[in-house]
């Protein structure tokens, strides 16, 4: 029986676990540093529930992987109600970042006055897309906050990993190719769709050799809003040699226009799967953005296969 000073004799004492040394010790959790600028997702489209369910969700994983994160979104087209236009949600974390400052020294505790940025801003887009990057920017630089963009998340292996997923998802993959049996529907040949013009369709390419890597088929990148642009690489790949093509969406969602995909589906006569969404991959790429933009390190790696 214990006493309240401590175990009773004889019985014996947990003690604490030493700590692992070595490459099998287990990482020390990492936290957002206190005072750390906020994480603003620059969230393009047009505003509705799905579109806020989509961002939630992104803003989520990202702060399961930074405990401390504070992250919000801004709408590139909000109407600073129900969804706050970029350019208001920057403005506010500004202003609140002082109020702070503000308050702790009117408590008497020691503390600096706010000096650096005080958000940075993650474009939600996979690949570039300049009249989107430029109206981001342009919010940025009117919201008079002292703010930093980063790049948009592709290319990067892990958008390859999400466009496998969707792909295997919709039954035009193999979810794993190292799996001997197939796919009866599964694709042979791939076309990468985005938006953006031809600076965007290079660089789904990139993302594309990583996915053509993973499944071992040929994938081709073309611009839906290049009018005619995928109906002439789905030719293509037919000339080439494939019979069953498919359609990835190299796009999260929002920033697609509605109808653009079904009229190209269509065009390319093929099927195709999802946009990538809030794929857990879309949540670490946009924290690795933020994380970078601070110095802070980070582990957003793709899985070896």
């Amino acid at each position: 029986m214990s006493s309240p000073t401590g175990p009773a004799p004889g019985l014996p004492v947990r003690m604490p676990r030493p700590r692992q040394s070595g490459r099998h010790r287990r990482p020390e959790p990492v936290a957002a540093p206190e005072g750390a600028p906020t994480l603003v997702l620059a969230m393009p489209g047009v505003p509705s529930t799905e579109v806020r369910n989509l961002g939630e969700e992104v803003v989520s994983i990202a702060r399961s992987e930074l405990p401390g994160l504070d992250a919000r979104i801004g709408y590139l087209d909000g109407d600073d109600d129900e969804y706050p236009a970029l350019g208001t949600v920057l403005a506010h974390t500004a202003e609140q970042r002082v109020e702070r400052y503000e308050l702790a020294k009117a408590a008497g505790r020691e503390v600096s006055e706010p000096d650096g940025i005080s958000a940075v801003v993650v474009p939600l887009l996979a690949g570039p897309d300049n009249s989107l990057v430029r109206r981001i920017r342009q919010a940025v630089v009117d919201s008079k906050a002292v703010a930093e963009m980063t790049e948009v998340l592709g290319p990067h292996p892990l958008l390859a990993e999400a466009l496998h997923v969707r792909l295997s998802e919709a039954g035009l993959a193999r979810a794993d190719r190292a799996r001997l049996f197939t796919v009866a529907t599964a694709a042979d040949g791939i076309i990468l769709a985005t938006v953006g013009g031809e600076e965007a369709v290079q660089a789904a390419g990139i993302t594309g050799m990583l996915l053509a890597a993973r499944l071992a088929v040929p994938v081709m990148a073309a611009a839906l809003d290049d009018e005619g642009a995928v109906a002439a690489i789905a030719e293509q790949l037919r000339e080439s040699g494939s019979t069953q093509l498919a359609l990835a969406p190299y796009l999260i969602g929002p920033e697609l226009p509605e109808g653009l995909l079904d009229i190209a589906i269509k065009e390319a006569d093929c099927a195709a799967s999802e946009a990538l969404g809030a794929y857990p991959a879309v949540g670490k790429l946009v924290l690795s953005q933020y994380t970078s933009a601070l110095g802070i390190s980070a582990q957003t790696q793709a899985p070896a296969h």
